[in-house]
């Protein structure tokens, strides 16, 4: 660490000499028109196809392409400025330049500069970054045929898609030893996404000048004041057809031809060709998704099972066998349900609302509950494996997020003036002071409270939404005989919750809106120290305010609606005006299913069209007058400058969708079986989408390293953990299960049906003319006595008069129980789960174990023979001490 630490900050310090104009010790510097390649007058232009990803030479491959529009306004000669003296600094760096006139452009406007980086840098930023490189080929043997993969070969991709290279042992690639390296082509050495890795490393810490005594720096900020309108890594062909130029390896049509198109949807992805082109961090993403997507496909088939489950034995429900008899139901008087405008109503009134709950309340509700939060821990677990598996073939298991902490932001490095040493690298850095830290994060932490605050102000307006309409609902389907045939199915509590639920999801897009540009404001404003800082930070910040807009209204319907309410005569009230909601006789899990039924669909629905539909109208509009042009006249360069830009932040947003998405399964799939396979469906369809246009919609990415999806394993573990909690009060409280089990074992009334009168047995009695004056119904045309409500509440003649009953409280205490059982019995299954399956696959760990011995071994004999070769030639510093010494640790090595 402190070796790579110092070298990377050496390298910052040369380029900053060399801007000042003082010697540059950092690789040699190439120039192009010191250079023995002809120059662009020498090359007959009529004969290059501008699809290229070349310099006119057909030599040096374009690394980065930056573009900017000569607009003659009043910072047009700052802009020049900059521009002169940042280029000129990348050529001091070691880069080779070439610029594109406008008049060679489609619209005549937008200069153009390619950029190559030559082998001497390379060689020099591969070792700062530490790039791992291939020492020999692996000789372990590949794993043990899978007996199933004669009946997956269905699914299976070309041998020559998932593995396009060898496998090779590798290590930190260093210049004195470039001789261990199985270097065959300099040009093709380091991969196109090593190579932009290595040209933005630069780009980002390259100087252009002084400003306001400050010195500035950065790419990104010659982007945000428009000296520069674009900077980005060419895609190396056309997605539709591969590239003329045999020395072009077309990876891009082959990602789209094998993995963007939506009838390969059957289909693995090729993550190792994922990972080549775009990095590894883009990988990790897409291997994450893929695993949590098969996972959901088990889940979705326990979901459906359970879900026709209660299909096939909704007739044989009793409970709502009994609401639907016209001589039981038909004959119970139901209190109304809203002061004075609202009229006495017949209980069979809501039978098909009853047979409907049956669907997601019965006792395969339990069964599922449990089994999800078995599934989560499954899944966590075989997640882990599968990523200690990835680090190890992609040359990550060295690779430490501290390497990425010591390789400062350069917004923190330009904002920040004071500077202490840092006790690792024992170099000056810059800092922040201890109090503008603080400061910042008191208005950071206002912010997003207030936001929140934001948030639970609006679910209280739906919720008094929700208690101001249900009356109006219950007059129009009461008076409109048009809505007569569907009075049975469409209930004035459904229409409430269906137009309450809809109303929420719209109020839920609108603060996302606006909160997503809020909380990036205040993740600058706070100036994390690194990238990986920055990123946990709006990752935390994002998520807390998702977690409450898109949960908040299911956690009222789950745990608050109805248990609040009251009894007749002494109702609750909302700010002493709107009286408190009422569950639907059957219990309010069928306005939960609904409610995350809506708010799920409905994301994922708006999400796939912001992904897909918007980036391909954006694109279609823009290059609208190129887009029939041959590409002697298009460029690739043009042709990129006119896609999408993939951001920093556009794997966030992917990860806080699946987040969000992966919230909804778990912490509320007891009320709806069916969410596993919703979700399954969009993720299906969410690989493809994502995939096609990452391909076809969006500029190539920058290639980043990543060995595993961070903070996110934190949520996903904390969700897990909550889902179980949630689950079990939703089967607790919001579900009949529990006083129909109470009922079933205590209270029932019949040996030969012992779920028969439960519905008579849940409903109390209340004496109409205890109503208080005001609040009655203006109509009573039938004159009924007594009414009922749903509670367990003494009737009227007894001496305890509407107070709870002995029953009430063996249910609560029965919930009570419920909870704490199953808990603990779920917990107890989880972690012992967790303990039983290793997070590390024996056979990873073996290969990890060879790897380290092989790659230890070959740099031994390496120093050597480099030992022996200086002791031949007399050196005086080569002692034979040192000779055995070296042999000696090769040895030990061997030992260990």
């Amino acid at each position: 660490m402190n070796r790579l630490g110092k070298k990377a900050n050496e390298t910052l310090i040369e380029m900053a000499l060399s801007a000042d104009g003082e010697e540059c010790n950092g690789p040699e510097t190439i120039s192009t028109a010191g250079s023995e390649i002809p120059s662009s007058s020498e090359i007959d232009k009529r004969h290059q196809s501008k699809d290229s990803i070349f310099f006119r030479d057909g030599v040096r491959r374009i690394d980065f392409v930056l573009s900017y529009v000569d607009d003659l306004n009043k910072e047009w000669e700052k802009k020049l400025e900059r521009r002169k003296e940042f280029e000129s600094n990348l050529q001091k760096a070691g880069l080779e330049l070439e610029t594109e006139d406008k008049k060679e452009s489609e619209d005549g406007k937008i200069f153009f500069v390619k950029i190559h980086a030559p082998w001497e840098v390379l060689i020099t930023y591969a070792e700062v970054l530490n790039i791992k490189v291939p020492i020999r080929e692996n000789d372990i043997p590949p794993m043990v045929e899978n007996p199933l993969d004669c009946v997956l070969f269905p699914l299976r991709l070309p041998e020559k898609v998932m593995h396009p290279e060898p496998d090779y042992f590798t290590a930190p690639f260093s210049k004195d030893k470039q001789e261990l390296y199985l270097i065959n082509d300099e040009s093709t050495f380091f991969s196109p996404s090593m190579r932009n890795r290595i040209v933005n490393y630069i780009l980002t810490r390259c100087p252009y000048g002084t400003e306001e005594g400050k010195k500035k720096f950065g790419i990104k900020r010659l982007l945000n004041n428009g000296t520069y309108t674009a900077a980005y890594p060419l895609h190396d062909c056309q997605y539709w057809k591969k590239a003329s130029d045999p020395n072009c390896d077309s990876e891009r049509y082959t990602l789209y031809m094998e993995w963007a198109r939506f009838l390969r949807f059957y289909k693995e992805q090729p993550l190792v060709l994922i990972r080549k082109y775009y990095g590894e961090k883009i990988g990790i993403y897409f291997a994450w998704l893929g695993f949590y997507t098969e996972m959901l496909f088990l889940a979705a088939v326990v979901g459906l099972i359970c879900f026709l489950y209660g299909l096939f034995t909704m007739d044989e429900n009793m409970s709502s066998k009994e609401i639907c008899d016209p001589a039981i139901g038909g004959e119970i008087i139901m209190c109304p349900l809203c002061d004075r405008d609202c009229e006495y109503w017949r209980l069979n009134t809501t039978c098909e609302s009853s047979q409907y709950s049956h669907l997601f309340d019965n006792v395969a509700t339990l069964f599922f509950a449990i089994f999800m939060g078995i599934w989560v821990t499954l899944f966590l677990e075989f997640w882990k494996r599968r990523q200690a598996r990835l680090k190890y073939e992609w040359d990550l298991v060295d690779f430490e997020e501290e390497q990425q902490q010591l390789q400062l932001r350069p917004e923190y490095e330009a904002k920040c003036t004071q500077k202490k040493k840092n006790p690792v690298t024992q170099e000056m850095e810059p800092y922040l002071p201890l109090t503008s830290q603080a400061v910042r994060f008191c208005i950071s932490g206002a912010t997003v409270l207030f936001w929140v605050s934001l948030i639970i102000a609006s679910m209280i307006a739906v919720i008094v939404y929700r208690l101001a309409v249900y009356a109006a609902f219950a007059s129009l389907m009461e008076n409109t005989q048009t809505l007569q045939p569907i009075s049975g199915v469409l209930t004035p509590q459904l229409a409430t919750s269906v137009t309450a639920s809809c109303l929420n999801f719209v109020i839920i897009m609108i603060l996302n809106f606006f909160y997503e540009r809020i909380a990036i404001w205040i993740t600058d404003m706070e100036i994390p120290r690194t990238h990986m800082e920055y990123e946990n930070r709006l990752t935390m910040k994002m998520f807390l305010f998702q977690f409450v807009n898109y949960y908040s209204s299911c956690f009222y319907v789950a745990f608050f609606k109805g248990k609040f309410v009251g009894y007749p005569g002494a109702y609750t009230y909302m700010f002493n005006r709107w009286r408190n909601e009422e569950c639907d006789p059957a219990g309010c899990l069928i306005e939960l299913t609904t409610q995350l039924t809506i708010v799920m669909a409905g994301k994922q629905i708006w999400g796939n069209i912001q992904e897909a539909i918007v980036p391909w109208i954006c694109n279609w509009w823009g290059r609208r007058k190129a887009r029939n042009n041959p590409e002697n006249l298009y460029s690739r360069w043009e042709q990129d400058h006119d896609l999408q830009t993939f951001g920093a932040l556009g794997l966030f947003y992917e990860y806080l969708e699946m987040v969000i998405q992966f919230g909804f399964i778990t912490l509320f799939v007891a009320s709806f079986p069916l969410a596993p396979l919703l979700a399954l469906m969009n993720n299906i369809l969410e690989i493809r989408v994502d995939s096609w246009k990452l391909t076809t919609q969006y500029r190539r990415p920058v290639a980043a390293k990543a060995h595993s999806i961070g903070v996110w394993q934190e949520i996903l573990n904390g969700m897990a953990i909550l889902s179980v909690v949630t689950n079990a009060f939703i089967v607790a409280f919001t579900s009949d299960m529990i006083p129909r089990l109470v009922y079933y074992y205590a209270y029932f009334e019949n040996e030969h049906s012992p779920m028969s009168g439960y519905i008579n047995n849940s409903l109390s009695v209340f004496l109409i003319s205890d109503f208080p004056k005001g609040n009655e119904p203006k109509e009573n045309p039938e004159d009924f006595v007594i009414c009922r409500y749903r509670d367990y509440r003494y009737p009227p003649d007894h001496e305890k008069k509407y107070m709870h009953t002995m029953q009430f409280w063996h249910i609560l205490a029965a919930k009570l129980a419920f909870i704490i059982i199953m808990e603990h019995v779920v917990f107890i299954v989880k972690f012992f789960v967790a303990w039983m399956i290793p997070d590390v696959p024996a056979d990873v760990k073996a290969k990890i174990k060879r790897e380290k011995y092989l790659t230890q071994k070959i740099l031994h004999e390496y120093e050597l023979e480099k030992l022996k070769e200086r002791l031949c030639q007399g050196d005086t510093r080569a002692t034979e001490k040192e000779f055995i010494a070296t042999e000696g640790r090769m040895e030990l090595s061997r030992a260990m």
